[in-house]
């Protein structure tokens, strides 16, 4: 191995198509939209540069600044709950279900690979309130709660919360398998020694699994925030955004902006910021991980 690394043929030979793709997938899209951050106009109506403008017009618009507090207050709930859930699913395969929960595990998982369109057809039939009831404010109606029976996708608060509901159903299975799969690199003799010195249910969660846990809760943090700061499609098609803009995430204002408003320099200052609100917030993780084994 030693020598096949020394070999710069060999390197170029094995390393040289990954590295040509991602510069071309990756690389070179994040330089063309920088550029075109420092721009204004689009290809249609021509290109003006403008510098740093658009970057410093951001702070001044208030739709960019509700879009931006919303995708980091929907990031941090829906994070919560995606890796929360799959942990204490995780654990609830291992320690309770056992052999038996390839079956659960099944279930759980299935909504991960549903259509993300269909998703959100099933909670708009789930919470609607017109022409008819759905299924949740046709239970309150039979219990009696009809306080409770309300427009839920058509006010901000209930709207962000159902939202919320539908990315942690939906992707929790997923942050399961994952965690599920760390809990079974665990080795047995740990849990087990653990057991005899007495840590029992939460003290054996917290201080023996969790911190053997750490590298792959970490990574499932990072991925879930990554998803959830970069959400498109699933609120598209639940909300569109409302009601108003209530429920607009910055990358549906960047979408609009470029594409319905036809100003891709402004469109691309905001997919910059996107991306430096995801680079950060993965350091971030990176480091409080190697803090945390160190």
């Amino acid at each position: 191995m030693n020598q096949t690394l020394r070999d710069r043929k060999a390197l170029l030979v094995f390393v040289g198509p990954a590295l040509t793709l991602y510069v071309m997938i990756v690389i070179v899209p994040i330089i063309w939209t920088i550029g075109y951050s420092l721009f204004e106009g689009s290809p249609i109506t021509g290109f003006q540069f403008v510098g740093l403008d658009n970057y410093r017009k951001l702070w001044q618009d208030q739709d960019f600044i509700n879009a931006f507090l919303f995708s980091a207050r929907y990031a941090l709930v829906v994070t919560t709950g995606q890796v929360g859930l799959g942990l204490l699913l995780a654990l609830l395969y291992l320690f309770f279900l056992k052999r038996s929960s390839a079956f659960i595990r099944t279930l759980v998982f299935f909504p991960v690979v549903l259509p993300t369109v269909a998703v959100a057809q099933i909670f708009v039939k789930l919470f609607e309130i017109t022409p008819q009831y759905g299924l949740v404010n046709a239970i309150f109606a039979a219990i009696g709660q009809e306080s409770w029976v309300q427009p839920w996708l058509g006010r901000s608060d209930s709207a962000f919360w159902v939202a919320a509901l539908m990315n942690i159903w939906t992707a929790m299975g997923f942050y399961a398998v994952i965690l599920y799969a760390g809990l079974l690199d665990i080795p047995n003799e740990i849990i087990e020694s653990a057991r005899l010195d007495g840590a029992n249910g939460f003290n054996l969660v917290v201080f023996v699994i969790q911190p053997l846990l750490t590298p792959v809760l970490i990574t499932s943090i990072i991925f879930s925030l990554n998803g959830t700061l970069k959400v498109f499609d699933q609120l598209l098609a639940l909300t569109n955004g409302g009601p108003g803009k209530t429920t607009t995430p910055l990358t549906l204002y960047m979408y609009r902006v470029a594409f319905n408003y036809n100003d891709y320099g402004y469109g691309s200052a905001i997919a910059i910021i996107l991306m430096i609100e995801c680079l950060i917030v993965s350091l971030l993780a990176f480091r409080f991980a190697r803090r945390d084994v160190s």
